[in-house]
């Protein structure tokens, strides 16, 4: 048991001090090492959460892996380890590279013939996990983590507006998230961002006005607006009047940003909410769609000196609630009729069994079968929150 527990932090040690864009070459050293494994892999999911893509392979050239199919897309999907056995009799391990719920991709072990990882897994596993957490904080000085997640170039708005997102997912006791944005990378205005403290989640999702760098632009003012705000720790009434004012001092009512603020206390599901434009909100409980009715207010910076109100709303255990934007709502088929509350609420309904991070792709796949054509006219957004309830301390 020693000898493992040093062998554990021998390559936690390696892989907190390893260069940024070292990473993968140094955990395959200590995995070929300290393990026995013949070639190790990182995959992360690109942009589109469609394919895992090596960020480095160890032979042969770059293959990408399907997300939603293959033992590579069943250890990310089930965010659990996945061992296969091959024909030669080498045994492929997958395990998933996540931090704090927010799914980052897979690392592939391939282990030589006739070796198994019994008792090893829980530990491999764990060393995927620190390889996540050092990827994380490697991205701030190398751009390899970035690269590898393209499947094709960025737009320059896209940049601007990945470069904005918090994460794809996040997860605590209490809660799950997970978002999506499409074209994912073509994407204009729309946008997310959340934060979470000991007892409160605060979630912003951002229905953007125009097209390409001036519709980026203007969803960056207005979340480093709401951020900064949030920050100051004044409520969201306060966050939406100055966001507001912010906008409007830069284009004096010309372009205005739609925003739904959610302010969840996470100890009672006591949720205010303030509807500044036309994102949509969708409850699903106890196996049955609502809409959420909200007082429409005034977009962010059409006007100077907006007040805003915040409405009361209660989340029960066990609710999901969706929010999307006019990109997904109003998308049209190709006879004309909008997607709607009765389209989204079948999807809703067909993907109520998967986790949080796994509904807004879903979600967004079922927009394209609606709407005839891979490649939508309009950004679209999908935020998946679901409420637990208050968890009691283990």
């Amino acid at each position: 048991m020693t000898d493992d527990v040093n062998r554990f932090m021998a390559a936690e040690r390696a892989l907190r001090s390893a260069a940024p864009h070292q990473l993968p070459t140094t955990v395959r050293e200590v995995l070929c090492g300290q393990y026995g494994a013949e070639s190790v892999d990182l995959l992360l999911v690109d942009y589109g959460a469609t394919v895992l893509r090596p960020v480095s392979a160890t032979a042969g050239p770059s293959r990408a892996l399907p997300v939603h199919a293959g033992p590579a897309g069943r250890c990310f999907g089930s965010q659990e380890p996945y061992v296969t056995e091959g024909e030669d009799g080498r045994t492929q391990v997958y395990l998933p590279v996540t931090v704090r719920g927010d799914r980052l991709g897979v690392l592939s072990v391939t282990l030589p013939p006739g070796v198994r990882p019994g008792d090893d897994l829980a530990e491999l596993a764990a060393v995927a996990e620190v390889l996540g957490h050092e990827v994380v904080v490697a991205e701030r000085d190398t751009d390899i983590y970035q690269r590898a997640r393209r499947e094709e170039r960025l737009t320059l708005a896209a940049e601007m507006q990945w470069q904005l997102l918090p994460a794809r997912s996040c997860a605590g006791p209490q809660y799950a998230l997970g978002a999506q944005l499409e074209p994912a990378y073509a994407i204009f205005g729309d946008n997310f961002d959340w934060s979470v403290s000991a007892d409160r989640l605060l979630l912003y999702v951002t229905n953007g006005m125009g097209e390409g760098i001036e519709a980026s632009l203007l969803t960056n003012l207005g979340i480093n607006a709401l951020r900064n705000a949030r920050r100051a720790g004044v409520p969201i009434t306060d966050q939406a009047a100055l966001a507001d004012q912010a906008v409007y001092a830069r284009y004096r009512g010309e372009e205005y940003l739609s925003v739904l603020l959610v302010d969840l206390e996470l100890s009672t599901g006591r949720v205010r909410i303030i509807d500044a434009g036309s994102p949509r909100m969708l409850r699903l409980r106890d196996g049955t769609v609502t809409p959420v009715d909200l007082e429409a207010q005034l977009p962010l910076g059409m006007f100077e000196e907006t007040d805003y109100v915040a409405q009361d709303h209660q989340l029960h255990p066990g609710d999901r609630v969706l929010f999307v934007s006019d990109g997904v709502h109003t998308v049209a088929a190709p006879g004309g009729e909008p997607y709607g509350d009765h389209a989204l609420a079948r999807a809703i309904t067909a993907t109520r069994l998967l986790p949080a991070a796994d509904v807004p792709a879903a979600v967004l796949r079922e927009l394209s079968g609606h709407r005839g054509r891979p490649e939508p006219d309009d950004d679209a957004l999908v935020v998946c929150l679901d409420w637990f309830g208050d968890q009691p301390m283990p």
